[in-house]
């Protein structure tokens, strides 16, 4: 079965590394996914996928193949939204393309029963499509989903923080700037909370990053400014502790107006993400497929969590698998032109065609290897149960 896998792998690596080029080269930001939405769901259609557009989310896609067999659900995630500035520079490109490993799956699950998913989950940077998914109930009833990101190394995936974005706005009374006992400054309440919120940061738990600006200030020197907003961004372990901070911040802004005579408005003004549930399980036979692929240096799991992504709210609905594969050297950065580039070199597509591979034979070994899905499964329940 696993040769088979291989072989339809490589005879449609020049339909994979195509679609990686497009993207790369039409690059869409975070909601504005169209082109890609459309060229990935033409591919799975193409492939016998039973595909709808729009799901869920404007630019959200799903395919489905069912053997007519009992089995497990095994689903692939693709990204593909690009940053502003730099493209593909987080290789979305490549991971839309590595989860249509799900096509050479579905090619073999006539045989051993079992139903394969493609799902595409846009908007990972900022509006976290797979939040809204896991809102909808779409990873319900999925018994394992994976995927794998493009980096500068080998990995088996790793702990986040959980994030939770927050709007602070304030509103005050404008005058002339020589005659400030007429008005109230909404700047130095933001200014008070600034500096409120800074001094919070030697009291937090390790792993906890606080970091903010000050998005409107006012617009000329002499007049005090009625209104001003700040962005935030409060990370830290769980979601739990990183709504503690919030409610922490929050009464830092209600000092700061009482001290200044302003009022304020709080707002979430991106989506909050959840930290992301390890399950050993899946990492572990990843580097069982790595390291039969030739791939032996492979970091395992980073346990000090750093980073906020969508795909912790599918781990709390699922078993998830989030590994990496190397693209580039380690001096390229993230969320750089030059990563970008990566994905379409000749390492990129290596990754390409072994990640690809170490996806499908994974869903293969969870559908055939009944034991090995009921111990991902087990490790999630005992995990939520924390």
């Amino acid at each position: 079965m696993k040769e088979k896998i291989v072989n339809y792998i490589e005879q449609h690596m020049d339909d994979y590394t195509s679609y990686v080029k497009f993207l790369y080269e039409h690059p869409e930001v975070g909601n504005e996914e169209f082109q890609a939405m459309k060229l990935l769901s033409d591919a799975l259609r193409k492939n016998g996928f039973d595909t709808t557009e729009g799901y869920v989310v404007p630019t959200g896609f799903i395919g489905t193949y069912h053997s007519g067999k009992p089995g497990p659900v095994i689903a692939y995630m693709c990204e593909y939204d690009a940053l502003p500035e730099v493209g593909h520079g987080c290789g979305h490109n490549l991971i839309a393309a590595t989860s249509l490993a799900g096509c050479a799956l579905k090619s073999i699950i006539d045989e051993i029963g079992g139903e394969v998913r493609v799902i595409g989950t846009p908007a990972e940077e900022n509006f976290g499509g797979k939040v809204s998914m896991a809102k909808a109930h779409v990873f319900d009833d999925v018994d394992v989903a994976m995927m794998i990101h493009p980096d500068t190394k080998n990995g088996l995936g790793g702990r986040t923080v959980a994030l939770n974005p927050l709007k602070f706005e304030f509103f005050g009374v404008n005058t002339h700037g020589c005659q400030p006992q007429n008005g109230k400054s909404a700047l130095d309440a933001a200014v008070l909370t600034y500096q409120s919120i800074s001094m919070m940061r030697q009291y937090v738990l390790p792993h906890t990053y606080i970091h903010g600006i000050i998005r409107n200030g006012g617009e000329a020197a002499n007049v005090i400014p009625a209104y001003a907003s700040m962005e935030y961004y409060f990370r830290g372990e769980t979601m739990a502790y990183v709504k503690e901070l919030s409610e922490k911040a929050i009464r830092c802004v209600e000092g700061a107006c009482a001290a200044t005579g302003c009022t304020y408005k709080v707002s979430v003004y991106e989506c909050p993400y959840d930290d992301c549930i390890i399950n050993y399980t899946l990492a572990d036979a990843l580097k069982e497929e790595y390291e039969a692929l030739g791939r032996k240096q492979i970091d395992p799991v980073d346990e000090v969590p750093c980073g906020s992504s969508d795909v912790g709210s599918v781990s709390y609905c699922c078993p998830t698998l989030h590994g990496y594969i190397k693209i580039a050297d380690p001096g390229v950065n993230g969320h750089s032109k030059e990563m970008a580039c990566a994905t379409i070199s000749d390492t990129g597509t290596k990754a390409l065609r072994d990640g690809a591979i170490s996806l499908a034979n994974l869903g293969l070994r969870l559908i055939c290897e009944k034991d090995l899905l009921k111990k991902a499964k087990e490790e999630f329940e005992r995990s939520i149960a924390k």
